[in-house]
């Protein structure tokens, strides 16, 4: 085993499992901004629940074993901590602003927190979505403005996507097969055999730092688009009568028919990663047709959910001014508390837009976090007598948008009176549902 010290910065959902991975092999230290974040690691909890807490605990260093460099991880505020690293993996957000184009600061806040303790010999890796391009034109003249140090001369550089799916418990980090990259043949040796060393599925070796960075941006593009081609269809299907689960299941007896399904697609990736390839495109010269169709496409779908659920209530006589709704999830997807780019929230913007009175009910999202990030109050339960419960109310309609376990053992007769519009996007609830997507 190589003398490996290693930083990873940002501790998300991708840097976390991946430095309490490393902390089993190395010594690591995992650096963050968020002092909250950092504190609430050092005792051992992980609130995004992507690491059990008794795995985190199990790696945790005190000062002390720190000091003396023992294997383990180190979670921290304080850049003089990294000081003594080699490498430096680089996993912060790169999200996209309001008119969708990417939003590079994180990354460069990062490169430049890295470069005031660069080292010659030292490996810096970025795991962070990007454009093809941007590790080696964006990051790496910080890492040489802020550092003094030569590319290639005195540090390299890498690249090596994540591929963190949030709240999957089967394919975990470790399980995932690691693309890598390096500035070098050398640094690109190095960089494959040190992820090889953690991941049990093992490593493909890109040939360049930009084959690696495009790689990424496609699969994640990919899904996007085969997903936005069944929303169509359901939106078609909608308007035959024809039930799109039904005709799904039908064509899928085929061998080589993809089973994706009509959804809301958000998310920290597929909601991402389409507009940063379109973004580089643009910049060349071309205009990217199929890859934004489908990014209008997905994100239209939560304007058409809301629309859906009121049609259905004017059918029923229901007022939809002042109508009680109630949402049932705001997570971007189910069973995972990550409320990151979630398209919920357009469906709850469309509905208050017609002037409803939505309830928003979550077990698994963090209150605060909504409202932080949206604005909108997010109740845990719907117990009264629980804390942070609400009142059981009889709901004018109710909107299924998250296929969280807890939903599907909902006794919604409860929360229903007689012309109760129950619209299921995720097409678990069956009869129980007047419709779905």
């Amino acid at each position: 085993m190589q003398n490996h010290k290693i930083t990873v910065i940002g501790l998300g959902y991708v840097g976390l499992p991946l430095a309490v991975e490393f902390a089993k092999k190395y010594p690591t230290v995992g650096f963050d901004i968020n002092k909250e974040r950092v504190s609430e690691l050092n005792q051992g909890k992980d609130l995004t629940l992507e690491v059990q807490d008794q795995d985190l605990i199990k790696v945790l260093l005190n000062n002390q074993e720190r000091d003396a460099r023992h294997m383990g991880l180190y979670p921290t505020t304080n850049v003089g901590d990294i000081a003594d690293s080699n490498v430096y993996i680089i996993t912060v957000p790169t999200p996209t602003d309001k008119n969708k184009r990417p939003v590079l600061t994180p990354l460069i806040k990062a490169s430049e927190t890295v470069a005031k303790v660069l080292k010659t010999g030292d490996i810096v890796i970025y795991e962070s979505t990007v454009y093809p391009g941007v590790t080696e034109d964006e990051c790496v003249p910080v890492l040489e403005r802020t550092s003094g140090l030569k590319f290639n001369e005195d540090f390299t550089v890498g690249y090596s996507p994540e591929r963190i799916n949030p709240g999957d418990k089967e394919r975990t980090v470790t399980k995932i097969l690691k693309v890598t990259s390096g500035s070098t043949p050398e640094a690109a040796n190095q960089i494959d055999d040190l992820y090889k060393s953690v991941i049990t599925a093992g490593t493909h070796l890109a040939p360049t730092i930009k084959v690696a960075e495009a790689a990424k941006v496609i699969e994640n593009s990919q899904r996007d688009i085969n997903i936005a081609f069944v929303n169509e269809l359901a939106k078609i299907f909608n308007l035959l009568d024809i039930n799109t689960s039904d005709v799904l299941e039908a064509a899928g007896t085929k061998w080589n028919f993809l089973p994706f399904k009509p959804g809301l697609v958000g998310g920290h990736c597929i909601g991402v990663d389409p507009y940063y390839l379109a973004q580089k495109a643009q910049e060349v010269g071309y205009h990217p047709e199929i890859i934004l169709a489908g990014r209008r496409m997905n994100d239209s779908m939560g304007a058409h959910v809301a629309n859906e659920v009121v049609k259905l209530m004017v059918k029923r006589d229901l007022k939809v001014n002042k109508s009680k709704i109630l949402v049932l999830g705001v997570t971007f997807k189910e069973n995972c508390p990550d409320v990151r780019n979630t398209k919920v929230v357009d469906v709850i913007s469309e509905l208050e837009d017609f002037g409803a009175d939505v309830t928003v009910h979550d077990p698994w999202a963090n209150p605060d976090e909504v409202k932080h990030e949206y604005g909108y109050e997010c109740h845990p339960a719907l117990d009264a007598g629980s804390h942070n419960g609400i009142e059981q109310l009889k709901f004018d309609a109710i909107v299924l948008t998250v296929a969280h376990t807890e939903f599907k053992a909902l006794d919604l007769e409860k929360l229903k009176h007689e012309k109760t519009v129950v619209y299921d996007v995720k097409g678990v609830l069956g009869t129980l549902a007047d419709a779905k997507l």
